[in-house]
């Protein structure tokens, strides 16, 4: 004689799931989230593809991406540094040596970001979270170092507007504009260069 309980009915009548791991597989996947998500947080390469198995593949660049993205923020902290030459000296730790973060990680990393480009100004926008991790942002050179640049000049004019210590060209500034478009509030080229333009007469610049 076999006995009958309701819940087998209900469990006939319930869909079958499609999720392709059973109990036993979850446990797996859980313990080895806790054991390599750690790691692929700290991984110091960009991106690093690591396999489970053959079929699942888990990018820790997209993982370390979600776990910031997680993160409270503290503050944001933007310096200007010549490239390939930061240091823990000032302004990099008077900025961030206060919050804790490791200092000679972003000197190393910043260095290797900016190397072949020694000579030109870099502002950094470092965001700094609860637990000292941080990420940045490298921005383009300030329009006012490119320009100095294009007129090979050491400084602008003490007198904006009244003294005249150098000139750019139209094609000059077109280049500049195109280095700064992603950092300015500008919708197209030519309002980038209208900005570059009332810069360049601001420091006392012709244009010719």
């Amino acid at each position: 004689m076999s006995l009958y309980y309701a819940s087998d009915e209900r469990r006939k009548s319930q869909p079958k799931s499609t999720w392709p791991f059973g109990e036993s597989h979850l446990w797996v996947i859980a313990a080895l989230l806790l054991v390599y998500v750690p790691q692929w947080a700290r991984e110091p390469s960009s991106r690093l593809a690591l396999t489970l198995n053959p079929g699942l593949q888990i990018d820790s660049f997209i993982v370390r991406q979600t776990l910031r993205m997680a993160k409270k923020i503290k503050t944001i902290v933007k310096i200007q540094l010549p490239a390939g030459q930061a240091t823990p000296a000032p302004p990099v730790g008077t900025a961030l040596g206060p919050h804790g973060v490791n200092i000679m990680e972003f000197c190393k990393s910043f260095n290797e970001a900016t190397r072949g480009k020694e000579g030109t100004i870099f502002p950094a926008v470092i965001t700094i979270y609860e637990d000292r991790t941080f990420t940045y942002k490298i921005k383009t050179p300030p329009a006012s170092d490119l320009l100095k640049k294009a007129a090979s000049l050491a400084k602008g004019s003490g007198q904006a507007g009244k003294e005249m210590v150098g000139s750019v060209t139209r094609q000059q500034l077109a280049e500049i504009a195109r280095t700064k478009l992603v950092d300015l509030n500008a919708d197209n080229l030519e309002a980038a260069i209208k900005i570059i333009e009332g810069t360049a007469r601001s420091m006392g610049l012709e244009v010719k």
